[in-house]
């Protein structure tokens, strides 16, 4: 997760301060929370699943926060943080860094956007701005629509009626069609005895260059890392694409698709209307992937799909026969 300009950090902890009940033995200072490849020396990370072991061996993390089974895989320069329940104990750390975002507070300092002044900018009825928005010449904004703090958004741009767009940083020559959502916190909670525990969503969307979002899609935030969507990729109505996903270049991808968090989809990947990609897994580059289809597991290069859960092709039409 790159700079966060979108959240206020509060200051940083000693390490035994962020942690309540647990033994640790230390006063070093950390300064952060952040993913496993983006940690820096004097920040904490997290590993909570035995697929993320490869990014676990190159992190740079001062501190993780995993378990027994799990901190083998870590570098020694990485002190582990054992607990029982690793996403909970990152909830609550990522709660202490950044309080505000666990619930998607409204932008009460929005103003109309005739009270900026951006060059070469076409504004609709009833535009709202946040402040420190940037906007690129020879952009439109469509009715209705808001735009909050700090957002990001390139030059040659088309932005629809009635879209909100918060926490995203998008590129140059993007279309984004009527009704989207981008940027919005994503699904997230721990279950805590009677009631669930919200897990924080500090990172953003980023949009890069040549993208087209057709009316009615979602696009959830980053949690403790960014969602991000790759030059010159289309995608159709009612697409829901949820924290942390990571969608590569020149793909596309047909109405109400699903993509489950912490996904990554290659480059020139195609998917059919309807289709699901679960959670945390890899759909590797040139992959086709049949409409209505279930996607359970990880997809190789080059790969053809279809059905549920989702085979080859070829295995697909010979259990139709």
């Amino acid at each position: 997760m790159s700079e966060n300009r979108f959240f206020k950090k509060k200051g940083s902890y000693k390490i035994k301060e962020l942690f309540e009940n647990i033994e640790v033995n230390d006063n070093i200072m950390v300064n952060n929370i952040n993913n496993l490849l983006d940690a820096e020396k004097d920040e904490i990370t997290f590993l909570d699943s035995s697929i993320y072991s490869e990014n676990a061996k190159k992190t740079k993390a001062s501190f993780c926060i995993t378990n027994n089974k799990l901190k083998s895989f870590l570098p020694n320069s990485c002190t582990p943080i054992v607990v029982k329940n690793v996403l909970f104990e990152t909830a609550k750390v990522a709660k202490k860094f950044y309080p505000d975002s666990d619930i998607d507070y409204p932008d009460i300092h929005l103003l109309p956007s005739d009270k900026f002044n951006f060059k070469d900018v076409k504004f609709g009825n009833n535009v709202c701005i946040g402040n420190n928005v940037k906007i690129g010449q020879n952009s439109t904004i469509g009715n209705n629509t808001i735009i909050e703090h700090d957002v990001v958004i390139g030059s040659n741009c088309i932005i629809g009626s009635q879209v909100n767009i918060k926490n995203s940083m998008i590129g140059e020559n993007v279309v984004i069609q009527d009704g989207c959502n981008i940027g919005l916190k994503g699904f997230g909670f721990i279950p805590f005895k009677e009631k669930n525990f919200k897990f924080p969503h500090i990172g953003k969307v980023i949009i890069n260059d040549d993208v087209e979002i057709a009316s009615s899609c979602t696009i959830d935030r980053g949690s403790i890392d960014d969602t991000v969507v790759g030059k010159n990729t289309y995608i159709d109505n009612q697409v829901h694409i949820a924290h942390n996903v990571k969608i590569g270049k020149n793909c596309m991808i047909a109405g109400q698709v699903g993509f489950a968090g912490s996904s990554i989809i290659g480059d020139n990947v195609s998917i059919g209307g309807q289709a699901g990609i679960s959670g945390h897994l890899k759909i590797g580059n040139n992959v086709k992937i049949g409409g209505g289809s279930g996607v359970v597991k990880d997809v190789e290069d080059n790969s053809i799909v279809m059905g549920y859960p989702a085979v080859p092709l070829k295995e697909f039409l010979k259990d139709k026969k």
